[in-house]
């Protein structure tokens, strides 16, 4: 799926207050249409991709941003949980971490992550980060269908 006039469905699993907000708002920009749906730990993710409690009815995203240090259940955890599904393992999950141990992208890409990023700890770093997220996930790369729960 490429750009459309349908909205674009992010799933983001952050739990950093500050990154959240620079990620909403470079993300509010009126060009690409988006829904932007954030969840703050692991638990919350599977939940919200399997459509239980507070998130039944809730659509699949087209693409889910995955921190690797969370709460509860850890990015690596989430991440072996939706390539395991069948229902949505073929969501493109792009880790976004401070983490830049080797051993933590080697378990990200075995466990069939899309793309592992290091989060610059510079704000302009890091929406150039963002933003290469944009240009080459919305406007490049053709998104798998979606399939219903």
């Amino acid at each position: 799926m490429k750009i459309s006039d349908k909205p674009l469905e992010i799933l983001l699993v952050e739990d950093n207050k500050g990154d959240i907000g620079l990620i909403t708002e470079f993300f509010s920009d009126p060009k690409v249409i988006t829904n932007l749906h954030i969840v703050e730990d692991g638990e919350e993710a599977i939940r919200f991709l399997c459509g239980k409690d507070q998130f039944l009815g809730s659509l699949l995203p087209d693409i889910i941003i995955l921190d690797w240090n969370l709460p509860k259940q850890d990015g690596s955890e989430v991440l072996r949980e939706i390539k395991e599904n069948n229902n949505i393992k073929n969501i493109p999950v792009i880790i976004l971490t401070t983490s830049s141990a080797e051993k933590d992208m080697i378990r990200a890409y075995d466990l069939h992550a899309n793309a592992y990023l290091v989060k610059p700890i510079n704000c302009d770093e890091f929406m150039t980060v963002i933003k290469s997220i944009k240009s080459f996930w919305f406007k490049t790369v053709t998104l798998p269908p979606k399939y219903s729960y």
